[in-house]
């Protein structure tokens, strides 16, 4: 029982810590903030072994005090580039920069396949490959290859509208409800009209209309047509 009061104190611990923190630090992560998150999980982990549960959770909090010290002095340019890397030129006007490459320690294959993974497969249409500091890779095509734009073609679009979810996994969203000053008699009646049941309802959303979308866990069956094949699915 003892071992178990442990580790869910300083599964708890660590947990509240980290909320502390903030999602930045769990996020995409410099190498500044792994470290602390490595510090952090070593310290709150030793109880678990060792006698010592206050003390460890004390240089718990003291460490992500100094981290939350530490992230506030960084928001000055001068202390960030201390702190963290700075991003490296990988392809800059169609040109790939070998010495970005030998920096950041990349191969050319591995270069070429986070080009792919983004859409682009050559790199003389690319203006600009940026590794940023939390090591993803940045890529702005040259003008004449980026996608075209509502703008270009002078279009006016209409605002974009994000269907708001109002049922995911069979429970309802009665905060989502409030905000469209909708109630659940409402949400039931619209169900009841589509024949559909809540508990079997995947995802339901608000559509611009005012209509509802439902999508539920029932799935159709195409006879083997081509166009649905299920890649990974045996038949």
């Amino acid at each position: 029982m003892e071992i178990l009061y442990r580790t869910f104190i300083v599964f708890i611990a660590g947990y509240l810590f980290l909320k502390l923190t903030g999602k930045k630090a769990v996020s995409q992560m410099h190498s500044f903030d792994l470290l602390y998150i490595f510090v952090l999980t070593n310290i709150i982990s030793t109880p678990v072994e060792v006698n010592d549960l206050g003390k460890a959770l004390t240089y718990a909090g003291i460490t992500v005090i100094l981290y939350k010290i530490l992230i506030r002095l960084s928001l000055h340019n001068k202390l960030r580039w201390i702190l963290y890397e700075r991003p490296t030129v990988l392809i800059h006007n169609g040109d790939i920069d070998r010495q970005g490459l030998k920096k950041v320690r990349m191969p050319m294959n591995e270069l070429l396949s986070h080009l792919r993974v983004q859409g682009y497969t050559d790199t003389q249409n690319i203006a600009i490959a940026v590794m940023e500091e939390t090591g993803s890779i940045s890529v702005i095509p040259k003008s004449e290859y980026r996608p075209v734009q509502p703008n270009d073609l002078q279009l006016k679009v209409k605002k974009e509208y994000l269907p708001i979810p109002l049922i995911m996994d069979g429970q309802i969203l009665d905060q989502n409800l409030k905000y469209l000053q909708l109630d659940r008699e409402w949400l039931m009646n619209e169900v009841g009209k589509m024949g559909e049941k809540i508990k079997q309802i995947t995802l339901a959303t608000y559509l611009e209309n005012g209509k509802i979308f439902i999508d539920n866990n029932k799935t159709t069956d195409h006879q083997h047509d081509p166009y649905y094949y299920k890649p990974g699915k045996e038949y």
